[in-house]
């Protein structure tokens, strides 16, 4: 089978975008492994260390909000995966004792309440935007005296994130207290002024699970008041957690290495690790590895597949490839051009791999869809393709029916659910693939995100219009006004999510968070360019935190 290099004449003549090379080379490869195994005198310590901490959990207390900042240092330290039953018992009680008819009683420091508001409708229980009214005057503004209380502003903050329709109270908060805490930023000593500025970029609610628990192991070390348990167990978990994960990446790479695309098909981006990064993002918790590993491929294959049709494969190419794909036959690669073959055996080959794992699991019907979700993905990049042939520039209506199957988000989230074991049962996909609001957001927040922040360098090259270019030609407003509309967009994606994640929830809310932790991602790696794209820079620094350093202890 022929392969294609950069010098080829058939490469020079076609529609290239000008991707930066694979930035990790082979690094991760050093880690591979067949062996999945822990240091046990590790596992032992920290099994230790957990009955305390469990301890310190179940404990019988006075100071409810003690204990909700318990759950909060140990959410934001990324060890609640070891306590789920005992966190939402604690909640639970704290609820119950707490909050009537969703007010806060028996609380009146705005930085206690302001966590407690969090921390519990983070775990999905209703409370009342309305205990924030206690801190506004006759004019109905935020007293201006909150302003010296910076640790109070700084969780009022955190609180209007989990902002959900017809709030307008944590509308004005996130407002008040952005532009308060922007302006005393240089005046808070060197500690507060950092949590200020990592808070403005990386919203807790809005973060990364493991960046926040990198960060905020940091941070909570600098607390007088740590509990010295519970920092040694945090640190000794993230660093046997990322000796697993560094495993996982040598083995996916190592298998990367063997299909050897970034020679064979070098048009394409090359982000095998970025790609890894993204299922672990999605889940990082232990008991997932395969989950992660089958996550990683499907992503990396589609990645080619969207640069196929993207910036190489002429119109006639892709209708082959297009019709190969609705095939769905090994068969089907026969009718096309070389370098597609090794793209359609590739993603066949995972899709037999996806197959002979649910057959040992005996649950063979997820495959169909599976099928139907890639077919869809496929069927909109190819329309996105005719849209750039013909130079038609759609309705925003029209463009976002196709473009948020495009981006693939609920085809990932249904991967993310099929290496999930038997607690995924076929009402969850029945319910994915029949557009629930959660994935409808969060297929919002992929595109739209990734529009604003790529659209001048997907113009230089004659990629398709984007999202930008419908709201200019459909309302002739200037691009500003566009960019504008699309983060309106996103904002009432967000409070989707949120409003989907209260209890009571239409499904187990560990599938929520797989689309929840999407969007985090998107967040964190769009808000300022395609960090994915260009991953020099704020995608390689995060990577090095969670999976090259380890946390000194």
């Amino acid at each position: 089978m022929s392969t294609l290099t950069n010098s080829n004449p058939e490469i020079k003549q076609r529609n290239l975008a000008d991707y930066h090379p694979n930035i990790w080379g082979e690094y991760f490869i050093q880690y591979a492994s067949e062996s999945m195994d822990l240091d046990q005198n590790i596992v032992a310590e920290i099994d230790t260390l957990k009955s305390e901490v469990r301890n310190m959990l179940v404990a019988k207390t006075d100071e409810p909000f003690a204990k909700v900042k318990l759950v909060d240092s140990i959410c934001r330290l990324g060890v609640s995966y070891h306590f789920e039953k005992e966190i939402d018992d604690v909640l639970q009680q704290v609820h119950k004792s707490c909050v009537e008819n969703g007010e806060v009683i028996l609380e009146d420091n705005l930085c206690a309440l302001a966590v407690l508001f969090r921390v519990l409708r983070q775990q999905g229980f209703y409370v009342s935007p309305n205990v924030f009214t206690k801190f506004k005057d006759k004019q109905g503004n935020f007293n201006e005296t909150l302003i010296t209380d910076v640790e109070g502003m700084l969780s009022l903050y955190e609180a209007s994130h989990m902002i959900v329709h017809e709030e307008d109270i944590l509308e004005e908060a996130l407002g008040f207290t952005s532009t308060h805490l922007e302006s005393i930023a240089t005046q808070l000593n060197h500690s507060l002024a950092e949590q200020v500025k990592y808070a403005s970029k990386h919203p807790i609610h809005k973060n990364l699970p493991r960046l926040e628990a990198r960060h905020y192991i940091s941070i909570y070390e600098q607390d007088p008041s740590h509990n010295e348990i519970l920092l040694t167990f945090s640190k000794l978990d993230f660093n046997l957690l990322q000796s697993l994960h560094q495993k996982e990446f040598g083995n996916i790479c190592k298998w990367w290495k063997e299909l050897d695309f970034s020679s064979k098909l070098p048009y394409a981006r090359d982000r095998i690790v970025e790609c890894s990064f993204w299922s672990l993002i999605v889940y990082f918790e232990p008991q997932y590895p395969q989950a992660r590993k089958m996550l990683s491929k499907v992503n990396a294959i589609l990645s080619f597949i969207d640069d196929t049709y993207d910036s190489y494969g002429t119109i006639d190419e892709l209708e082959l490839f297009t019709e190969a794909i609705e095939r769905w036959d090994i068969d089907a690669l026969n009718n096309l051009p070389d370098y597609m073959k090794l793209l359609y055996k590739s993603f066949w080959n995972i899709y037999k791999e996806i197959e002979q794992e649910m057959i040992k699991q005996g649950r063979l019907y997820i495959l169909n869809y599976y099928e139907k979700e890639f077919k869809k993905a496929v069927q909109a990049y190819m329309t996105e393709a005719r849209w750039l042939n013909k130079n038609y520039i759609p309705t925003t209506e029209e463009y976002m029916s196709v473009s948020t199957i495009s981006c693939c988000s609920t085809l990932l989230i249904l991967t993310s659910y099929i290496g999930m074991g038997d607690t995924v049962i076929e009402n969850i996909f029945n319910w994915l693939t029949n557009e629930p609001i959660i994935a409808n957001a969060a297929a919002t927040i992929c595109r739209v995100m990734d529009e604003i922040v790529s659209s001048e360098f997907e113009h230089k090259r004659g990629h398709v219009c984007s999202l930008l270019d419908c709201y200019i030609k459909q309302y002739g407003m200037t691009r500003e006004a566009a960019i504008q509309e699309c983060q309106k967009r996103v904002a009432i994606a967000w409070k989707d999510i949120n409003k989907e994640c209260l209890r009571p929830t239409e499904v187990p809310i560990e599938f929520l968070t797989r689309a929840l932790n999407f969007s985090r991602f998107m967040d964190v790696f769009y808000t300022d360019k395609d960090n994915y794209t260009h991953v020099e820079g704020l995608m390689k620094t995060y990577i090095k935190d969670v999976l090259v350093d380890p946390i000194p202890i």
